[in-house]
C-alpha cells in the first residue's frame, strides 16, 4: 500500500478518488509514497528516501524546490488550469476595483451614522470611476487563466490585446479570434490602460514591471497581478502610484510593502479559494498522482517530461535519467543481458531531465534494476508493479 502524506487540507473530493485498498492517507506520516500539498512550504522539508512524487494542488510550484527535486528523482506536479475560472472571475473584479473606488466607497459608506440619504447623495462624486466599456486591456500571458481573462474582457466590450512567447497550441485554440496579438510585451505597454499578468514567477519574469517598463505605460495606467507579489518591484510601483503614472494596483498577494498604500489594492490571495477551485485542484491532482503510482505515466509535471505509455507487459519500470547521449541503448542492453524482451518503450526528455518507460514480460529482478541504477546518469529507477 502507497502512503501519501497531505501538507494541507485537500477537499474531500479529491482524497476520494483514491482507492482506500490502495492508499493510506495521513497528514503526520515522515516517509510517504507521495506528497499533496496546497500553500505549505517545502524548501526546508527533508524528504524521506520513498518519496518518488509531489503533486501541488494549483497552478505555481514557487513553495516547493523544482530543481532540487529532479535531482533526486522526485517528480513533481501540478494542476494548471483547475483554478483558471476561479482566478478568471477574481481578476475581472480586480478590473473593477480598479476602475471605481468601490472599495473606498463602502468604507466611506460605513461611517455614516445619521442622515444617511442625504450624505450619501452629497458625498458620493468623491469615488466616482471610469468605465471599462471602449478600453484596451493588454493581457501578458494568454495559458488557461489569461485566455479566459482576455475572451471575458473582450465580451464585456473592452478591446483586448495579448502577448505571449510561449503560447501552447491548445491555448491558441481556446483564445478568440478577436484578440489582438502583441508583438512584444513593449506594445502592451505602449497601447494598454490597463494591464493584467498572467505568467508564472521565474528569474527572467521576477521584477518585469519596473521604473524601465512602467515609463513606457501611458499615464494614469491600471495593473493587475493577480500572478504573484515578484512580478513587481514594489518600490517602483509605488514611486509610480505617487507621481500619477500608474493611477491604480490590485495585487492578490499583499506584503509587509504593499498594504495600506495608497493607490494599492491588495486582496488576500482569493485567486483560486473558491469552494469549486479547490474541488477541481484536489480531483486533477489525484488522478496525476494515481496514474503515477499506479502506471508510471506523467502528466503534469514540472520538472520531469510527460509520458504516457498503454500497460503491456507483466512488469514496468520508470527510469529517470539525465537526457544524456547512449544512455538509452545502456539500458536496453542491460535488459536483454538478462534474457528479457522489452514488450513497449517511450522516451521523452525536457531540458537537462528524461524518462524512460519500459514493458516487460516479466517483473524487473533487484539483480536487473541494480545493474541499470550503475548506469551514469541515472536519477532513479521505480519499480510499478
Amino acid at each position: 500500500m502507497k502512503i501519501i502524506r497531505t501538507m494541507n487540507k485537500i477537499a474531500d473530493i479529491g482524497l476520494n478518488e483514491l482507492d482506500k485498498n490502495k492508499y493510506a492517507i495521513s497528514d503526520a506520516t515522515d516517509n510517504p509514497d507521495a506528497i499533496m500539498v496546497r500553500s505549505a512550504n517545502l524548501h526546508d522539508m527533508d524528504f524521506g528516501y520513498k518519496l518518488t512524487a509531489i503533486v501541488r494542488c494549483g497552478a505555481g510550484v514557487n513553495n516547493i524546490p523544482v530543481d532540487a527535486c529532479a535531482e533526486k528523482g522526485i517528480v513533481v506536479f501540478n494542476t494548471p488550469g483547475a483554478n483558471a475560472n476561479g482566478v478568471k472571475e477574481l481578476t475581472i473584479a480586480a478590473l473593477l476595483l480598479a476602475s471605481r473606488n468601490i472599495i473606498g466607497g463602502v468604507e466611506w459608506a460605513n461611517t455614516l451614522t445619521t442622515d444617511v440619504a442625504k450624505q450619501v447623495e452629497k458625498g458620493k462624486s468623491s469615488f466616482g470611476g471610469c468605465e471599462i466599456l471602449g478600453k484596451t486591456l493588454g493581457v501578458i500571458g494568454l495559458g488557461a487563466i489569461g485566455g479566459m481573462v482576455a475572451n471575458t474582457a473582450k465580451s464585456l466590450g473592452m478591446k483586448v490585446i495579448g502577448c505571449d512567447p510561449f503560447i501552447t497550441i491548445s491555448a491558441a485554440w481556446h483564445l478568440s479570434r478577436s484578440i489582438a496579438q502583441a508583438v512584444s510585451y513593449d506594445e502592451i505597454y505602449e497601447k494598454a490602460d490597463y494591464i493584467t499578468l498572467h505568467v508564472p514567477a521565474t528569474k527572467d519574469t521576477k521584477g518585469m514591471i519596473n521604473k524601465e517598463t512602467i515609463a513606457k505605460m501611458k499615464d494614469g495606467v491600471k495593473i493587475i497581478n493577480l500572478s504573484r507579489a515578484d512580478l513587481v518591484n514594489i518600490d517602483d510601483m509605488k514611486e509610480a502610484l505617487e507621481s500619477g503614472k500608474v493611477s491604480a494596483y490590485v495585487t492578490d498577494f499583499p506584503t509587509e510593502e504593499s498594504i495600506n498604500c495608497k493607490g494599492i489594492i491588495t486582496i488576500p490571495h482569493l485567486g483560486a479559494s473558491t469552494i469549486e477551485s479547490e474541488d477541481n485542484c484536489a480531483v486533477m491532482a489525484a488522478h496525476e498522482l494515481d496514474d503515477f503510482l499506479q502506471n508510471g505515466n506523467i502528466t503534469n509535471s514540472v520538472n520531469y517530461p510527460a509520458i504516457s505509455l498503454p500497460r503491456s507487459g507483466g512488469g514496468r519500470l520508470l527510469i529517470l535519467h539525465k537526457n544524456v547521449p547512449n544512455i538509452i541503448s545502456q539500458i536496453t542492453s542491460n535488459i536483454s543481458a538478462e534474457g528479457i524482451n522489452i514488450d513497449n518503450m517511450a522516451n521523452r526528455s525536457k531540458g537537462d531531465y528524461a524518462c524512460t518507460l519500459i514493458d516487460m514480460p516479466e517483473l524487473a529482478s533487484d539483480k536487473l534494476i541494480e545493474k541499470i541504477s550503475e548506469i551514469d546518469n541515472i536519477i532513479r529507477i521505480i519499480k510499478v508493479n
